[in-house]
Order: C-alpha cells, then structure tokens, then sequence
C-alpha cells in the first residue's frame, strides 16, 4: 500500500548522528566563527595585561594608541564573529527541527499506520517539542568545542606566565565536568519521564477537543475535566521535579565555576606577591580568571543539553523506527467494480457476508452502533486485512493486494465525525482543488444555502473544526466533500443524523440522482436513505439477517420497521 521505509531510523542515536551529519558545513562555519568570538574574549583580559606591563615600563603615548586600536579589533571580531555565528547555528537548527517535524507528522499521516503505542496527542508533542530540542545538538557541539577552544587558550596563556596557574584551569576543568557529567544521567532520565507525561496530557487535550460537543450532550464535562486534570498534575509534578534536578545542576556548576576562578585569582594574587609574576600578568590573570566564569558555565551545561537531545531523538525514535502496521500489496483494483465482504470477522462482525454489484446503491441498517463503526472501519482500510479473518474484495481483488493508494483512489469511507478543516467552504469540499463536481456535490448536499447564506459564497472561511458552523452544516459539508470526490466506491456512515427530516428526504434523493451508475452504500437508519436505496441489508448482531427493498421490509419485517420508523 505503500513503499516500505527502508531509512528509518533505528535509535536516537541514529537521529542524533543524522542531524550532525547532514549539518557538518554550517556546524564547522558556526564553530570556527564561535571558536574565534570565544578567543577574541580570551585574548581581551591578555591585552589588558599587556597594556598594563607596557604602560608601567614604557609610558608611550604611541603604544597606549597602539593598544587601544588592538583593542578596537578585538572587540570588533567578537562581535562580529559572534552575529554571524549565532546566525549560522540557529538557521541549521530551525532547519533540522523542520525537517524531523515534517518527518514524524509524515508518518502519522501515512495511509498505513506504525506500530507504535502513542496517541494522536503524543505524536503532536513529539513532532513539535521533541523535534526541537532534538535539532538543539546542532548549536550544542559548536558551543561545545568553542567554550574547549576557551578554555585551552586561557590555560596556555596563564601557563605561559606560570605553569601552576595552567595546570589548575586544566585539573579543574576536569574535575568539574567529571561531576557534572554524573549529575547530567539524572537530568536525561527525568526530562525523558517529563516529555512522556506532557505527550500523554497532549493526548487527553486532543481526545477532549475531539469529544468537546457529545461530552456536553451528555454532561460528561466534569469526569472528562477531572480526568485531565489528573494527567495534568502528573506532568506538572514531573516538571516540578526536573526544574529541581535543573536547579540543582544549575547551582552546583555556578558553584565549582567560581570556586575554580577564586582558585586562579588566589594562586596568582600569591604568586605576584612572591615576585613569580609580574603586575601586567597578575592583571591578565584576574581578567582570565573572571572571563573564564563564562565559558566554563557555558561548557559544562552542555551534557544537559546532549542528554536532553538524546531523550526526544529516542522519542522520535518510537514513532520513525516503527514498522508498519501491515505489509501493504501493490496492485490497483479494476475501475467501476463491485464491493464482497467475504465472511469478515472482526470486532462485532461475525462472519459477515454480502455483495454490492457495481453502480448499485446498497444501504445498511446496522441495528446495533458498534456493528456499524466495526464496518466502516474494515472498509475504511483503518484496520489491517491480516488483522481480521476473512477477506474484503474491490472488483474481485483482496483488499491486502491493493495499495492504500489504489483504494484511497478507488474507494472512499467517509465517516459520521469527518473532520473540518481551518480554510474556506470551497477549500474543505475539494482540498486538492482539482474536483469537477463541486457544484453538484454542493447542490446534492443541500449545502446551497449555507453557501448563500454568505456573500463569499464558496470562499467563505471556515474556523478549525467547523467552529463557525452548525452541527447540521458541518454534516453536509463533509457529505458534499465526499460526493465531490466521486470515487467508484462510496460508502457513507450516517450523513444526514444532524439534518431535519425534510433536508433528509431532499439529500436521499438527490445522492441517489448524482451516484446513479456509481457504487454506492449507505450505513444508515434513515427512511430517507434506506427508501432511496436499490435494497436494504439488515445488520443484526454482526451478520445479514434480512435483505430486501426499504418498503418490503417495512411491510413484513416487525422488528426492521421498529427499528428504523420514525
């Protein structure tokens, strides 16, 4: 049904590599240009220095000149070097974000879906807040290294004054990103468990948002709230939790940083005491000893910020790494053909059996909700051929022979919760733009006078979820998008429960008038619908129990005409 995805990748480690291999040119640029802003802020506390050793032995008006216009051009390429740097970084980091955010929505938008155990809302967090912090690594490694190249020119320039000096930036340097590095595990761990839960509580929003109008039809808002609020507080307590992992990390950085800066700042301050250093050293060295706060903060963050990139690339990992749901075939169904449920069983279904010839128009009255939704979801290819028993055949051919492709050309499902989409009437009746039935379909629908009801007519704008329209109007607008689709097959699933009875008559007739010659079935109790139709199949606890005309069944079957009179 589709091709296989051979690219995948396996781990977040997989991730985490493809991101910095697909960015090593703009991440040498942004680290050779950083690791120059972090020399430039370097080379200024040994100016300084030296500005002071030959100021107080040669008191030259010149080399004062001299010194500032070198100071000029220092902080000139930090700038500069800075900007530009920066500018590289963030223009590959918001690229690679996208990339993966279009990756993951991709696979959650494919005809086939992953084997993976996450819902709509998860997948929403991953492929937004994952992706992100995923592409982070791109501006990690250069920061990385050019805090390093810091670090190293600071130790050789204090070394070159004293050996001592360079040997306790570098012991330290160590010594605190061995305990951070230790401290770091903890941050993944928790941060791993904080997106997990923040997915989780996406997920209870968006089954809410989905669920929001039968919710208050029933006056469940209240369990639905406190079931949210519960998830909620659980992705609060982790936040909490990980901003005081965070916190403590923090803190403990700042600490050994300054610690490790007082330490040079006392060795040196002795050491001009004692006559091992000059003043002009002694300058540079408390320059170097404060400047060296920064880089040190900024290069031991860093394993936070790699172990945080790790946890969203291994959570991306779970929805890019997932193998399909089934193995989907590869040829196309004949156009025009008929539609067998071949002994299906699945769900509710028991072994059901039936036959739509082609351009007849069938409708189904499933006497119990469950039967009804287990149906059209077989039809609908949202449940694997291989998961039921059976088969589903379109012009003779299985269904798990056909692409979802083919099907998706050949056989249109449209279902009783279609969803409405932000954009305008016109853009949600034919997305591609490329229908040559809009207005017929419109007209079939009765969408007419919502259409008229508004003097941009077609272009009228729709709110996401069909905000701005009635129940009764989303209905017929996505009736009228599955019409303009005028696929080969089409089976509905009760588009006409939110309209009036006479709107109802009107839209039976007029489906029928506009899919004459064309596969047609109706999953429905509606008179309306079941009178329109060529004959009506009685579902019954999972299997056909009768089969007949709308009229005949009325007038020899007591429990049929129970079940459907109105």
């Amino acid at each position: 049904m589709s091709t296989p995805d051979t690219q995948r990748p396996r781990t977040g480690a997989d991730i985490l590599r493809t991101a910095l291999r697909r960015n090593i040119g703009a991440m040498a640029g942004g680290t050779a240009l950083m690791g120059l802003y972090q020399a430039g802020e370097t080379a200024f506390p040994i100016a300084l220095g030296l500005i002071v050793e030959h100021a107080l032995r040669d008191r030259s008006a010149g080399a004062l000149a001299l010194s500032i216009g070198a100071l000029a051009v220092i902080i000139t390429t930090v700038s500069l070097s800075w900007r530009f740097g920066m500018r590289i970084l963030q223009k590959a980091n918001t690229t690679e974000a996208h990339r993966w955010r279009v990756r993951v929505a991709a696979c959650g938008l494919k005809p086939v879906a992953r084997d993976v155990d996450l819902k709509s809302g998860e997948v929403l967090t991953i492929a937004t807040e994952d992706a992100d912090q995923t592409a982070d690594i791109i501006e990690v490694v250069p920061l990385l290294i050019s805090s390093l190249v810091a670090v190293l020119v600071a130790a050789v320039a204090l070394g070159l004054a004293d050996l001592r000096l360079g040997l306790l930036v570098i012991v330290g340097t160590v010594a605190i990103l061995s305990i951070l590095s230790v401290m770091s595990k903890r941050i993944g761990t928790s941060t791993r468990e904080q997106q997990a839960r923040v997915a989780r509580a996406g997920a209870k929003v968006a089954d809410l948002i989905t669920g929001l109008r039968p919710l208050h039809g029933f006056g469940g808002n209240h369990q639905a709230f406190l079931a949210y609020r519960s998830v909620s507080t659980e992705a609060k307590h982790q936040a909490v939790t990980v901003a005081r992992v965070n916190g403590v990390y923090a803190g403990t950085a700042l600490a050994l940083n300054a610690i490790l800066a007082a330490a040079v700042t006392l060795m040196a301050g002795w050491l001009a005491f004692v006559g091992r250093i000059t003043i002009g050293e002694l300058v540079m060295a408390v320059g170097l000893a404060q400047f060296i706060i920064e880089p040190l903060k900024l290069f031991s963050e860093m394993p936070k910020y790699v172990m945080i990139a790790r946890a969203s690339a291994e959570r991306m990992a779970l929805v890019l790494a997932a193998p399909p749901v089934t193995t989907p075939g590869t040829e196309r169904p004949a156009p025009g053909g008929d539609l067998e449920v071949d002994g299906v069983r699945y769900g509710t279904l028991r072994r059901l059996k039936f036959q739509v010839s082609a351009g007849e128009f069938v409708a189904i009255a499933a006497y119990q909700p469950r039967v009804a939704a287990d149906l059209a979801a077989v039809l609908a290819v949202r449940v694997p051929p291989d998961a039921y028993e059976g088969a589903v055949r379109i012009s003779g051919r299985d269904l798990a022979d056909l692409s979802v492709e083919a099907v998706r050309e050949h056989l249109l499902v449209n279902p009783y919760d279609a969803e409405i989409f932000a954009g305008t009437l016109r853009s949600n009746i034919d997305p591609p733009g490329t229908s040559r039935t809009v207005s017929e379909a419109v007209e079939a629908s009765m969408l007419t006078d919502v259409v008229a009801l508004h003097r941009e007519g077609l272009d009228y704008g729709v709110r996401d979820r069909g905000a701005n329209l009635s129940g009764g109007q989303r209905q017929r607008l996505s009736l009228a998008r599955a019409l303009a689709a005028d696929t080969d097959v089409l089976v509905l699933h009760d588009p006409t429960t939110a309209v009036d009875a006479v709107t109802e008559q009107l839209i039976a007739r007029n489906v029928a008038k506009l899919r004459r010659g064309r596969t047609t079935v109706v999953i429905t109790s509606s008179p309306a619908l079941l009178d329109a139709a060529d004959r009506v199949l009685v579902l019954d606890d999972g299997v056909v129990t009768a089969e007949d005309t709308h009229r005949n069944l009325l007038a020899g079957d007591e429990e049929y005409c129970l079940a459907v009179a109105r």
